[in-house]
């Protein structure tokens, strides 16, 4: 299926220099929005209780933080799960109640303001020792993952390449930290697991672009470095276009279907599948020609020739 066809390579590296640019700002962004705001934690990590309670009316938000907030939970998070007699109740940890009751105590509140009985669906404890790990495990997948792929991409094309995808990889984690940082959404295990998704979707992105600017950089002898990534890209244009479009029409689907515990995965990959696209193009090619890719860089070894007289090898 042709999704786009070119009589010529569109210039995409003229663009490189304004792209690294606003790249740039974005990343600062990003990082000035850790400093300020920082992270805005799940109770997956900073500990805490999480209720689901069922309703036998459709559930009054509104009626429901008012009751928790009498009952000295004003804390807590409110939200529709699923369907609306269904709530879920997100409440941090907090050193002068004991987990054990929270539960029974906010049951006994919204009973008390209900004329028809709350029923408890499930209660989950999270603790602050278990959550500060997980946020160790967390950070340290997402480190493993970007060092594997170092490794990998070094080995199978070029340390030019290897460096400029590990760049877009950090570039598209940073941004979508950034993005979770500004508007304060919440970052629990859902989330992780989605920029750690993210880290192989992109990668896989950038590996097909390398893969055609190697073999692009065999075929046109003659071509400039800025030549030859541009027709490698254009190449691989109809299958980025369509990979991607597919992806975010499942995930807008799971974003508005799937129910509010899974908002921040498909928010995360939504908006992580976007930049990721432009990474591939932008940061990760961008900077091998930046770092100066050439055509011998990409070349396969010469065969060693061994002279049978003397043994010794000539190329």
């Amino acid at each position: 299926m042709q999704v786009f066809s070119f009589t010529r390579p569109l210039n995409f590296m003229r663009l490189k220099w304004p792209a690294v640019l606003l790249s740039m700002l974005l990343l600062v962004g990003s990082l000035g929005s850790f400093a300020l705001n920082g992270i805005n934690w799940g109770l997956d990590f900073t500990g805490g209780t999480v209720i689901e309670a069922g309703f036998a009316q459709p559930a009054d938000l509104v009626a429901v933080r008012q009751t928790l907030d009498g009952a000295g939970y004003g804390d807590a998070v409110v939200q529709l799960f699923g369907t609306s007699r269904d709530v879920l109740i997100r409440i941090p940890l907090r050193p002068d109640i004991a987990q054990a009751v929270v539960g029974d105590t906010v049951l006994q509140a919204l009973n008390a303001q209900q004329a028809e009985p709350v029923t408890m669906r499930r209660v989950e404890f999270v603790g602050p020792s278990v959550g500060e790990e997980l946020k160790q495990d967390g950070g340290l997948a997402m480190l493993a993952a970007l060092v594997g792929i170092l490794l990998y991409v070094a080995m199978r094309f070029e340390w030019r390449l290897s460096v400029g995808a590990v760049a877009a990889l950090a570039h598209d984690v940073i941004l979508t930290l950034g993005l979770f940082s500004v508007l304060q959404l919440e970052f629990d295990l859902t989330v992780l697991a989605a920029i750690l998704a993210l880290i192989g979707y992109s990668i896989n992105d950038t590996i097909v672009v390398f893969d055609r600017i190697r073999e692009t950089f065999r075929k046109l002898r003659d071509g400039s470095t800025a030549e030859v990534i541009n027709t490698a890209i254009t190449s691989t244009l109809n299958r980025t276009v369509i990979t991607s479009l597919t992806t975010i029409l499942v995930l807008v689907v799971l974003f508005y279907l799937g129910g509010a515990l899974i908002h921040g995965f498909a928010t995360a990959l939504l908006f992580g599948i976007a930049v990721g696209t432009y990474s591939s193009i932008y940061v990760a090619s961008a900077i091998a020609e930046i770092l100066g890719i050439s055509r011998e860089d990409m070349l396969p070894p010469l065969p060693i020739e061994v002279d049978g007289e003397n043994g010794h090898g000539q190329p």
